[in-house]
């Protein structure tokens, strides 16, 4: 049975005191109270600095039963390399998800936006990845907004990465058997600011409603985390589709 998870892109954030945690919380006893309130994350520290096999193997250990674990991949691969000879790095996370086990949900790849369109590039980096590493991809150039990348996405069973946020494109198009959303915030002039209105949750939660009648899974994370808005906005948005 397909199932939608919504939670907050990270759980350790000193702003976030007296909203997702009691004041004087310290940081790590963060993530018990966020466990507490969702079932899924998603990890951004693993961008500037992956984790160690055991620091997943942790996680495994130490999340609850039933929670998901989305982990953005490293920049070293993403906007150093940009895909290019990829071996050693998919090693490395292959490992990692290895120990990750049951709490593991999506891998996230966002391409930084200075790269332009490669589709040779990003067929073999895909090609490369186990079958058993469910995969989102993140566009940030222009380029990319075209048929051929997304049938490209759905022959190997990757999800178009749908954002909302300043001058990013929203694209509804679901390329695999699960959705992944990311809500950089409704501010049309600075990234990750604002908070979403009641109105424009209701709109996210029609979306998530057709995209899980259709079968698929859906994972959403809220990026906009100042003031604790994605912490609030995940909320209201589990309680518009039912999960809350």
């Amino acid at each position: 049975m397909s199932e939608i998870r919504i939670g907050t892109s990270g759980w350790s954030y000193d702003h976030w005191n007296g909203i997702c945690y009691p004041h004087g919380t310290p940081p790590a006893k963060r993530r018990d109270h966020y466990v507490a309130r969702f079932d899924t994350v998603e990890l951004n520290a693993s961008f500037y600095r992956w984790p160690r096999d055991t620091t997943f193997a942790g996680w495994r250990r130490r999340l609850p039963h039933g929670f998901a674990l989305s982990v953005k991949a490293p920049r070293g691969l993403t906007h150093g390399k940009k895909l290019y000879a990829p071996e050693v790095w998919i090693e490395r996370i292959a490992r990692c998800w290895h120990e990750l086990g049951a709490r593991r949900a999506v891998l996230l790849v966002q391409l930084p936006p200075s790269m332009e369109r490669d589709d040779a590039r990003l067929d073999y980096f895909l090609s490369r990845l186990p079958w058993w590493i469910r995969v989102a991809v993140e566009f940030r150039h222009p380029s990319w907004d075209d048929d051929a990348v997304y049938a490209m996405l759905e022959r190997h069973g990757a999800a178009y990465c749908v954002m909302s946020g300043a001058g990013l494109p929203c694209v509804l198009r679901a390329t695999a058997p699960f959705v992944y959303a990311r809500l950089h915030g409704p501010d049309h002039n600075y990234l990750y600011g604002g908070s979403y209105s009641d109105d424009d949750l209701r709109w996210w939660a029609d979306r998530i409603q057709e995209w899980h009648g259709t079968g698929r899974d859906v994972y959403v994370y809220f990026n906009n985390d100042g003031g604790g808005n994605a912490v609030r906005n995940a909320e209201t948005l589990r309680g518009l589709v039912g999960v809350g």
